[in-house]
């Protein structure tokens, strides 16, 4: 059964998109050197960025105790699932092919090893995508955030013990519901014996929520915003913005025993106290902030960081509330601004001193505010997304706070996601409403320009000029128009791969080069990845896994045939009746009808291999599903179920 559970596992929707690592599957010697333009846009972007008075290198590197002399970290089988000094060869002055802004911070961004923060509280920095924070209790560790993976905890843990006094791991605190914040836990706790694990409410909910519904398709897109396929340097990825990247290891999930429900709440845990901030629907759904007055020490989570960050994350996700977001910062300065005297988040370097500490998050909050209200008030002058994001220039107090700068979320992505929170994706403009599709759009403006071969004269031209983004939407038309059209593809790369080139965001950078590298060599699949659990399935409700089968059913495939199925899930204790009628799949829980079609009974896992694997019938009843009623009923709905495909296609037509 285990080997089976395994199996389930790998290919479910939460499996296919966790952890995206770095990977040289793009070719880098098709890569081609900074044009003219480019060596002119950074040139502008050097000048133009603000005075760097140290600080920021000056509080990463505070506190630096050590490393693990090894680089890399293993798993048990040997893969190699990190390398810390991944990013190690950036160094000195940026190249023409990086933003001078994003080298800059990607030098700071690139420290790793063993911090102390102040008196009892450390952190690991640098061993995955987030960081770990330690706290000393009167028996053990307290974690904070246990990593992405159980490969990286497990190392993270080592070189707390060795460097400070091997001690149990007496409590977990998870900040949010990302995987990155939680994914390590089963390194370092035995299951058996579990301490206190403390989390946000709704945070198991929210857990598989994110990713369920829309799972394919996030998956899919993450691989550009990580850059997943690139090559790791120079003409290549330089990291994510927010961290370097996600570590290969398997994540894993212990659900929590001790939930935090409201701001204020606090809790003495393994003899320290702790108080709690509710910051919820911010940067994750289910997230938290926490205070320890013993240490003077504010957790800030992943609301503030040293970038900006994503109100619509381009990977895909419900559009995040900058209102509150801003608000929840407020709230954090009137509780803990006079008091703090060190600051530290799930990701980058911490801040030291009080005016430093409410400097930054003012500023931050001030950043997340600005877009919000000046979104706003565009779209209620009658401004488009695209104008909006255009015009939107924040003041110079805010854009010289580095912290404000755009390597992982941006202003124009956000300002977009403002606009698309309160009124849509639509902008208003009729022309807009029903527009073809690429592929019709592409036919009918290659034949407006006079042809390929005039639109061609007309990119390379725009090529000259360095203007790329014009390049990029002329030749984008032509190779939806014909994607035989190898002249399109390889100049649309190049445009790309300018654009990628001088871009500030690391998340930018990362799409257009990977659309230049698709563009060159096509989709390779998605091979590199991280190792789900069992745990993620668990972490999966009932309701969550039927909402997500009724938006894989094709009506073509089930056509006008109806059934109704009576389910039951063993692992959880839960009937349900699910009805397909109208090509419509319907869940009612704790319904029953008097002679269903057909009777399934047991565990979610089992269902997962029967409907979303696509697992012989016959062989999940050997793994112990069991079948009553009209056996054909169920295989017709089992096929009817599509499984969508990993790898779609993004620069190229379908």
């Amino acid at each position: 059964m285990r080997t089976l559970q395994r199996l389930l596992v790998i290919g479910t929707t939460l499996g296919s998109l966790l952890a995206l690592s770095p990977a040289a599957t793009a070719d880098p010697s098709a890569s081609k050197p900074a044009s003219p333009a480019t060596l002119a846009t950074q040139a502008r972007m050097r000048a133009a960025l603000p005075a760097d008075n140290g600080q920021d290198a000056e509080f990463a590197g505070r506190g630096y105790i050590t490393t693990l002399k090894d680089p890399l970290i293993r798993a048990d089988d040997g893969l190699v699932v990190w390398n810390n000094d991944v990013f190690s060869w950036i160094d000195g002055d940026a190249p023409p092919t990086v933003n001078p802004s994003l080298w800059r911070h990607m030098k700071v961004l690139k420290q790793h090893g063993l911090f102390k923060v102040t008196e009892g509280v450390w952190q690991v920095r640098g061993y995955d995508a987030s960081n770990m924070t330690i706290v000393r209790g009167n028996t053990g560790w307290i974690i904070i955030d246990p990593l992405w993976s159980k490969e990286t905890a497990r190392a993270a843990l080592e070189l707390v013990n060795e460097q400070l006094g091997k001690r149990p791991v007496s409590a977990v605190i998870y900040s949010h519901s990302h995987p990155d914040h939680f994914g390590g836990v089963r390194a370092l706790v035995d299951p058996a014996a579990l301490p206190p694990i403390v989390a946000p409410e709704r945070f198991m909910e929210e857990t598989s929520s994110e990713w369920v519904i829309a799972g394919n398709a996030t998956g899919r897109r993450a691989t550009f915003q990580i850059g997943a396929g690139l090559p790791i340097g120079a003409q290549g990825s330089v990291g994510a913005g927010l961290s370097a990247m996600p570590s290969l290891g398997t994540i894993t999930l212990i659900p929590p025993n001790d939930s935090i429900r409201k701001t204020g709440e606090t809790r003495v845990i393994d003899g320290v106290p702790f108080e709690f901030q509710m910051v919820p629907e911010t940067e994750a759904p289910s997230e938290m902030n926490l205070y320890l007055p013993e240490q003077k020490t504010l957790f800030i989570s992943e609301i503030a960081t040293c970038t900006m960050h994503n109100v619509q994350t381009p990977r895909g996700a419900l559009v995040r509330d900058s209102l509150k977001w801003a608000g929840y910062l407020t709230e954090a300065l009137e509780r803990y601004g006079d008091k703090a005297e060190a600051e530290i988040s799930g990701h980058c370097w911490p801040r030291f001193g009080n005016t430093a500490i409410r400097n930054y998050i003012a500023l931050q909050r001030d950043n997340y505010k600005f877009i919000h209200d000046q979104t706003v008030r565009m779209m209620n002058m009658g401004e488009t997304p695209t104008e909006i994001a255009e015009q939107m220039k924040p003041p110079a107090a805010i854009a010289n706070e580095w912290s404000n700068h755009g390597y992982y979320g941006t202003l124009r992505h956000n300002a977009k996601g403002v606009f698309q929170r309160y009124i849509g994706w639509w902008d208003g403009i009729p022309a807009h409403l029903n527009l073809y599709p690429p592929v019709e759009q592409g036919k009918r403006y290659v034949a407006a320009i006079g042809g390929a071969g005039r639109l061609i004269k007309v990119a390379k031209g725009a090529i000259d000029q360095g203007d790329y983004r014009w390049s990029a939407e002329l030749l984008n038309h032509l190779v939806f128009a014909d994607p035989a059209n190898r002249q399109a593809r390889e100049l649309l790369a190049d445009s790309y791969e300018q654009m990628g080139y001088q871009s500030e965001s690391a998340v930018w950078r990362n799409i257009y080069l990977s659309g230049a590298a698709e563009l060159r060599n096509g989709v390779s699949p998605r091979k590199f990845m991280s190792k789900p659990s069992v745990d993620l399935v668990g972490a999966m409700s009932t309701a969550s896994f039927l909402d997500m089968l009724a938006t894989r059913l094709n009506p073509a495939r089930i056509g006008d045939h109806s059934l109704t199925m009576a389910l039951s899930v063993s692992d959880s204790n839960e009937n349900t009746l699910v009805t397909v009628h109208n090509a419509v799949l319907v869940a009612e829980a704790k319904m029953s009808v008097a002679a269903p079609t057909v009777t399934v009974s047991g565990s979610r896992a089992l269902l997962m291999g029967l409907f979303l694997q696509k697992l012989p019938l016959q062989k999940m009843e050997a793994a112990g599903l069991k079948v009553e009623g009209d056996r054909a009923a169920l295989l017709m709905l089992q096929d009817a179920i599509e499984t969508p495909p990993a790898d779609y296609a993004i620069v190229t037509p379908q």
